[in-house]
């Protein structure tokens, strides 16, 4: 996807814990990922010295062209690099510890994902449709010319030093470009079957229930409403949606449109992809992405005894407080209002399980010893 905006700097994710790196597709790169999007000036507006940020522009076609979609090829490679280390797993550790690819050989997909940097858009074509299924993204991936196929791993191994040298980067440049490309889509299939396939119908329901609820957003109070609350790295003014956290770009839509794309597996950051021919798309985390993988029964007997001891939301937050966070990024985790957030927040500080602490603009909550040891009972 052409340009993926990924922050080059510092990852979209829930405030990074200060002391987790982040991978970075920009952000508008995967296309803002910027999948790999080399570093530009700020855009008109951006603070002198401030956080890069990337800007789209709208008219007034453009927002008649703007649509929700999820792709299944997008989360198996975000599934990708959770599995294998680039991605810390944050909210997926329970997938994780019975999710790992044992004997898949993934390391073509793994290099081709660079902690900072440009991944191949072929791999995870933004969706034509609203809800793909990923028999089409594969057909699609499998089609892609072989030369579009080889400048973009090209790109992609640049962002790496060394990486182009390694026995499967030259595999990758070196081997016949229709062979690659084979090779690359028999490898997303493996991955889905091993990794996404049998967790699909969960997380599915939850993307799909993010659309619906941001789709009742839009409908309530328009594009303001809607980009007001998507995520907390996003702000709309004037016509305006800005992405901070992420590399420096600037794009007039001039009546592409966008698409909005909720995922399960890209949990830390906004990605937007910007590069022709793709339609513009910005991918961010799901709403209620910290509850993915809890049990569908309910929580276990200790869970259970925390909820009653405390109430549930209190428990699912506490809980769910492994690294520092701010109001905004569990509201937006949980799928709770800010309000609501902010409530339980002060009740859990009160009772002495969890501390605040400013850290430039906003401030963090995390669990204190006493906390670690009520959630560790979950």
């Amino acid at each position: 996807m052409g340009r993926r905006t990924r922050p080059r700097h510092r990852p979209c994710r829930p405030p990074p814990p200060p002391t987790t790196s982040r991978p970075t597709r920009t952000p508008l790169a995967r296309r803002s990922r910027t999948r790999g999007t080399p570093a530009r000036r700020s855009p008109p507006g951006s603070p002198p010295g401030g956080p890069a940020i990337t800007t789209l522009r709208f008219g007034a076609a453009d927002l008649l062209r703007c649509r929700f979609a999820y792709s299944p090829a997008f989360e198996t490679l975000a599934a990708v690099r959770v599995a294998t280390g680039p991605q810390p797993p944050g909210h997926h550790r329970r997938w994780l510890a019975r999710a790992r690819p044992a004997g898949l050989d993934l390391r073509p997909l793994t290099l081709l994902q660079p902690r900072r940097g440009y991944t191949p858009d072929f791999l995870s074509p933004p969706p034509g449709g609203a809800a793909g299924s990923f028999a089409d993204d594969l057909a699609r991936i499998a089609a892609t010319p072989p030369e579009q196929a080889r400048a973009e791993i090209a790109r992609s191994l640049a962002e790496t030093p060394g990486a182009a040298r390694t026995a499967t980067g030259r595999l990758l440049l070196d081997g016949d470009p229709a062979d690659v490309v084979r090779l690359l889509a028999d490898l997303v299939a493996s991955a889905w079957s091993a990794l996404v396939e049998p967790h699909w119908p969960r997380v599915r329901a939850l993307l799909e229930a993010d659309i619906a609820f941001q789709t009742r957003r839009l409908a309530d109070g328009g594009l303001d409403r809607l980009f007001a609350e998507l995520h907390p790295s996003v702000r709309w003014q004037d016509g305006v949606l800005t992405r901070e956290h992420g590399g420096a770009d600037h794009r007039e839509l001039g009546g592409e449109g966008l698409v909005l794309m909720p995922s399960a597996f890209k949990w830390d950051q906004v990605v937007i992809v910007l590069d022709p021919p793709w339609q513009p798309t910005l991918i961010y985390p799901a709403r209620g992405v910290g509850n993915l993988w809890q049990p569908a029964t309910g929580p276990g007997a200790d869970s259970a005894a925390l909820a009653r001891l405390i109430g549930r939301t209190r428990a699912r937050l506490l809980t769910g407080l492994a690294e520092p966070a701010a109001t905004a990024w569990l509201a937006h985790r949980h799928g709770l209002a800010p309000a609501t957030v902010s409530e339980h927040l002060a009740v859990l500080r009160d009772a002495g399980l969890v501390t605040a602490t400013r850290h430039r603009h906003e401030v963090r909550y995390s669990r204190t010893p006493l906390g670690d040891t009520l959630a560790a009972t979950t």
